[in-house]
């Protein structure tokens, strides 16, 4: 069905996914959680008619603006990318992964450039109450692209709600409402849209402690870091929430990738829960490097059990189990999932075959064998691992996925901490008198990137090196073209990149300098 692929053009295909991922992430948070404060902003100077929360909402808009437009180019590309470096992919799923970006082309995105330009230029040419309906819907338009974005990436970490066509030789949709309410979908979008939020709070809290430090615009900064805090706090909980949800389903559909998260090697009843650990080699039966222990860790005794599983003493398997099965607790070992793999391939093949020769009667009952529902549930749903010959390949990388993970939970803490002490502060109005506190702040702006990123190294590096879980590896999804030609729009890609950022950032930091603009003239 897919032909054999240099492994050479399989990494420089992903780097340059990854590159361009990486970099369109950069924006992406801070246009998402931005957009609510702002509209949140407005909506009091809207009640007030206080002159000080219309200058305060100008002023991010000014910042949100700079990052949107960026984002839009690296959003643009990346999206191009599926049809040049992953054709095999675009094809074998454009049914269902087409549907949800079109809706987000369609809907979210024309709802949100319609309303910006109201947004940015009706100040003085549209009532008050209809701008701010304007600013809502560009928050509640930027976050429905993220929604049908997330939809086809939770997809294809669990794809459900379709089935194969042989004749096509693709996915077709069976059920919408399966794609887009999937639990996988619900809590990966939950998810990412509040680590938005939460980012983009720490980054109003960060300016703002900039101001106070430099005793500037004391009444706009206070303000701004009263309703990021609070905005950042309430996020945060639903981040965390959402974030138990994502590790429940991943337990279920993505076990691997949760044993790499945790660094299990083997299988535990009542396993625990590693707040902190070192990767380190340690040698395996074929000395595979891939292969390590967590040592100086600290560990709460049957956490991890209970919350994958809701159930203390339940079993969690490690890579180990994964890899040659555990019959006592029912996991199937790779072996027998690329003999049902193996299965699938040699019926399509045969199809295929049967097809071409005009063997009409033997076609007809490949397909219909092959779109049973005991074929798909039964081989289908384990036709990657078809392709797949050595079993070390299924293990994603441990030490950037542990890593990662960790790192970002604790980070998610510092961020709590920051909100609630900003509260705290702010209220008692002794903020000013914390500068530590303040510099604290303006320093976790990187660490809030940081976090973000490290989300979707978890997610992306976890799940390798399926492009679609079980279905199809990367090895048979990427295009038929040269390596040299992905090398060279890679290096492209990086100087490009590095420019627009390098170039938005200075933006930024030239405007958050100016400031926010007086306002003249009384309101009405």
């Amino acid at each position: 069905m897919f032909e054999s692929i240099d492994l050479s053009l399989v990494n420089w295909s992903r780097a340059q996914f990854a590159l361009t991922a990486m970099y369109h992430w950069l924006f992406v948070p801070l246009t998402l959680g931005t957009t609510f404060i702002i509209a949140i902003m407005e909506s009091i100077y809207v009640k007030t008619g206080n002159i000080e929360w219309k200058k305060m909402t100008k002023f991010w808009m000014t910042l949100f603006g700079i990052n949107f437009a960026i984002g839009v180019a690296t959003g643009i590309i990346l999206e191009f990318e599926f049809g040049t470096n992953w054709s095999n992919y675009s094809w074998f799923v454009g049914d269902i992964f087409g549907a949800p970006l079109a809706i987000e082309g369609i809907m979210a995105f024309f709802l949100e450039s319609t309303f910006i330009a109201v947004m940015f230029f009706g100040w003085n040419k549209v009532s008050p109450k209809f701008h701010l309906a304007s600013s809502w819907l560009v928050a509640i338009g930027a976050n429905l692209s993220a929604l049908w974005i997330l939809v086809a990436n939770a997809w294809m970490q669990h794809p459900i709600g379709t089935i194969f066509n042989p004749e096509t030789a693709r996915n077709e949709m069976t059920s919408f409402w399966e794609v887009l309410f999937s639990p996988v979908a619900i809590n990966k979008f939950i998810h990412t849209v509040t680590s938005g939020f939460v980012l983009s709070s720490i980054f109003v809290i960060g300016v703002s402690s900039w101001f106070l430090l430099r005793k500037r615009h004391h009444t706009l900064a206070k303000k701004s870091i009263l309703v990021a805090a609070i905005f950042g706090i309430v996020s945060s909980m639903v981040l965390i929430y959402s974030g138990d949800g994502s590790a429940r389903q991943v337990a279920k559909v993505q076990p691997m990738k949760l044993a790499a998260m945790e660094g299990l090697n083997d299988g535990k009843e009542g396993a625990g829960l590693i707040l902190f650990g070192i990767v380190s080699p340690t040698k395996s039966t074929e000395d595979s490097e891939k292969m390590k222990e967590i040592s100086m860790k600290i560990e709460v005794p049957k956490l991890l059990s209970l919350m994958a599983f809701r159930d203390q003493n339940a079993f969690v398997p490690g890579i180990n189990d994964l890899l040659t099965g555990n019959e006592k607790h029912g996991v199937m070992s790779v072996a027998e999932k690329k003999e049902r793999g193996d299965v699938a391939v040699r019926y399509l093949t045969d199809y295929k075959e049967a097809k071409k020769s005009g063997n009409k009667v033997l076609t007809d009952q490949l397909k219909e064998q092959i779109m049973s529902d005991e074929f798909q549930t039964n081989y289908f749903k384990y036709l990657g691992y078809g392709y797949i010959n050595n079993p070390d390949f299924l293990i994603p990388n441990i030490p950037i996925t542990f890593y990662s993970f960790h790192i970002m939970v604790m980070l998610g803490m510092w961020f709590v901490l920051i909100f609630a002490l900003s509260i705290w502060w702010v209220v008692k109005d002794t903020i000013e008198k914390r500068r530590w506190f303040l510099w604290l702040a303006l320093l976790s702006i990187p660490l809030a990137y940081l976090a973000s990123e490290l989300g979707w190294l978890v997610a992306e590096f976890g799940r390798q090196p399926w492009v679609i879980q079980d279905l199809m590896p990367t090895t048979t999804a990427v295009s038929k073209i040269s390596k040299e030609s992905v090398m060279v729009t890679f290096i492209l890609f990086a100087l490009i990149f590095t420019t627009l950022l390098v170039a938005e950032v200075s933006i930024m930091i030239k405007q958050i300098k100016i400031g926010p603009k007086e306002e003249g003239g009384t309101e009405q």
